[in-house]
């Protein structure tokens, strides 16, 4: 699913709201996770799961097309961790 389809589909659930006020609470609703991680902090959605962030180390990586050695710094990068709940669903037939 991308970003239309998910506004789309709040928007046909939700007739009350006009597609600008959907476009917001979305788009308020990612931005505060997305600051919430930048400042290395962790968003917990009960029943869905966890956003947080993880470390990566330095290290040395190639360049696929040449072989030549690269330095890759070290980072932090986004990590989701499904709930109970979301394991449950997701594995149910």
């Amino acid at each position: 699913m991308i970003r239309s389809e998910l506004l789309q589909a709040l928007a046909a659930d939700n007739s009350d709201l006009r597609p600008e006020e959907i476009e917001q609470v979305v788009s308020i609703f990612f931005d505060e996770i997305a600051k919430r991680l930048a400042e290395g902090g962790r968003v917990e959605l009960r029943g869905f799961g966890a956003f947080s962030t993880r470390e990566r180390e330095a290290r040395t990586g190639r360049n696929p097309r040449t072989g030549e050695a690269v330095e890759v710094p070290a980072k932090r990068v986004p990590y989701f961790k499904p709930g109970k709940e979301m394991r449950e669903r997701l594995n149910t037939e």
